[in-house]
Formats: structure tokens, C-alpha cells, sequence
């Protein structure tokens, strides 16, 4: 459908940047600025993102994006991560959002994770508009999570997430963010023999752990956010 074209040109702005995508980019331009109901402040952010893919070398491009989504929770594009982090929950989540591609007609590869936010544009951008818009807006919460922290970082890549949220006809909002984020990297790294685990396992003897309790909406379509 022509009116699925500026979301699955969004999707590909958002992913990793290839030889494939600058060849592509000067096409993709006018057919992402086609996006409906963004602003003019989102679609200016666009245009300046598409120059620097296109004018910036392809290595220091891959550098930054691995840096970006690769090696931090704040930034991460893979929603349900946000939400549920490493619990069982977001196993089934997975499980859930799978049936609803594949009901949708959409087979991922093995490799692919369904909650990417690539891949989620990608799904919405099959279904009709009043539909794709509630099914991005099921997501606005994560969203501007994730457009916060690429923000903080002054990247370009926030005014994709922005775009998203736009078109979902929610608002773009800046969310506080917690004062140091830790990496992947260190969320897995193995506590000290003898010394007891931290706040990510279990507490050393005596200490007195908090327990956070997150409410899950369900949108229409049975998918768990």
C-alpha cells in the first residue's frame, strides 16, 4: 500500500546503517518527509539525519549506531527490554507480539527479535492507519523513553523515535532519566567472589532489597507492553 511507505522508510532509517541504505537514502528522503501529521520541528530533524547518513562516512556511522543501541539499556531499541528487562515476562511478551505478526502475516527471520523497534514499525506499517497508529501508541511510554535518552546523548537517531510518536498522534515527551546508566556490559558482569551479588541478583547478607511492581497494559491485539 502507497500509504505504507513513509513508515517502512522510518523502519529503515532506524536500522543498522548499510551500503544498501546510502544508496538508497536520497530516495527514501521525500517518502519519509510523506509521513503524516509530524511537526515541522520533527520533520526538519529528519531532513538533518538523512544529510549526516548520507554525507558521513559509513564506518563512523556503524561506530556510533553499535555505541548508540548496542551498549546501553537507556538507549535499546528492543521495547519489551524497557518494560520487563531480562525477567520471564518478556519471554512471553515475545510470544505474544510473534502471534500477532504472524496473524498479521508477517514471518520474521530466526535471527530477528520481534520487539525491535525496526521490525515494529515494519508491522504497523501493514495494517490500516487507525489501527497502526493504536498499535504504535500501545508503545508511546517505551518510546519516549528511548527518545529521552538519545536525546540526553545528542543523537540524531532521537528524531525517528519522535517521528514514531508523532504519527501515533501521541506527544513527544523528555522523560527524567536515572543519573548513571549502567551498560550491558556491567548489568552482566559476575559480582566479586564472596562478596555477595548486587540489586541485580540477590543482596549480600542482611541487605534489604526493594521490590518494584510494573502494571502491563494489553492493547486491543492481546500484546502484552
Amino acid at each position: 500500500m502507497k500509504d505504507s511507505l513513509p513508515l517502512r522508510a522510518l523502519s529503515r532509517l532506524i536500522q543498522y546503517p548499510d551500503v544498501e541504505l546510502r544508496e538508497n537514502l536520497l530516495e527514501m528522503k521525500p517518502i519519509v518527509m510523506a509521513l503524516p501529521k509530524i511537526s515541522k520541528s520533527v520533520g526538519i530533524g529528519l531532513n538533518e539525519l538523512i544529510q549526516y547518513l548520507h554525507s558521513t562516512d559509513l564506518y563512523v556511522l556503524q561506530e556510533e549506531y553499535v555505541e548508540y543501541f548496542d551498549r546501553g539499556r537507556a538507549t535499546s531499541l528492543h521495547l519489551f527490554e524497557h518494560v520487563h528487562g531480562d525477567s520471564r515476562e518478556r519471554g512471553q511478551a515475545m510470544v505474544d507480539l510473534l502471534q500477532t505478526y504472524k496473524a498479521g502475516g508477517l514471518i520474521l527471520a530466526t535471527n530477528e527479535l520481534p520487539d525491535q523497534l525496526s521490525i515494529v514499525l515494519e508491522f504497523a506499517s501493514t495494517l490500516r492507519l487507525a489501527q497502526s497508529r493504536q498499535f504504535i501508541a500501545e508503545m508511546a511510554h517505551v518510546l519516549n523513553a528511548i527518545y529521552s535518552a538519545l536525546v540526553a546523548r545528542q543523537s540524531r537517531y532521537a528524531w525517528v523515535v519522535a517521528a514514531a510518536i508523532e504519527y501515533s498522534r501521541e506527544k513527544v515527551k523528555i522523560l527524567a532519566l536515572k543519573l548513571k546508566e549502567e551498560s550491558i556490559d556491567e548489568t552482566w558482569a559476575e559480582p566479586p567472589a564472596f562478596g555477595g551479588c548486587t540489586t541485580q541478583g540477590q543482596g549480600k547478607p542482611g541487605d534489604e532489597q526493594p521490590l518494584h511492581f510494573i502494571q502491563h497494559a494489553k492493547d486491543k491485539q492481546g500484546v502484552q507492553i
